[in-house]
């Protein structure tokens, strides 16, 4: 029971820290928040369960806002980050069953979806909506295809019951 909490909480924290240095690999996005930082959450959300995935996809974006001085304030950032953590547990939900199907949904959701809220707030307009949903949809998919990517060749080498042992 220990050494599984143990490697479970190793495990985040590497993942937490591989967020870290992906909030530094940017894409080119309107308000310079859409990065790499996501792929470890979906990756925790995948080898650790739900919770840890929710807390890194959170942090991830934290970290990337932070490197790009929170442009869209630090409240909407926070709301975002809301976001990516419900991302990642319902990636690890349906990815469980099926990777394919969870790419395809949580694509939707973070590309479009979560730009989508912002339409409620003041000052968030369709132009920016329209800015951002394909750079983000874009990024979306290709952390979500890393994460799924890295899992599968884990759980291809190593056997599901080492990537599946909690």
């Amino acid at each position: 029971m220990v050494n599984q909490k143990t490697r479970a909480l190793t495990l985040s924290a590497i993942f937490v820290a591989l967020s870290f240095i992906g909030a530094g690999i940017k894409l080119p996005s309107p308000t310079g928040t859409v990065a790499f930082d996501s792929a470890p959450g979906y990756m925790a959300a995948l080898f650790l369960g739900p919770s840890y995935g929710a807390l890194t996809s959170s942090l991830g974006h934290i970290f990337t806002s932070m490197n790009a001085g929170f442009p869209l304030s630090a409240p909407i950032h926070l709301l975002i980050a809301i976001e990516m953590a419900f991302f990642a547990a319902v990636f690890a939900i349906i990815g469980k069953r099926n990777l394919t199907l969870a790419i395809i949904t949580t694509t939707l959701l973070n590309g479009v979806l979560a730009p989508a809220s912002l339409l409620l707030f003041p000052g968030f307009g369709s132009g920016f909506f329209t800015a951002i949903v394909v750079p983000l949809t874009v990024a979306s998919a290709l952390n979500l295809s890393l994460a799924a990517l890295v899992y599968s060749l884990i759980r291809r080498t190593k056997g599901e019951s080492y990537v599946d042992k909690k």
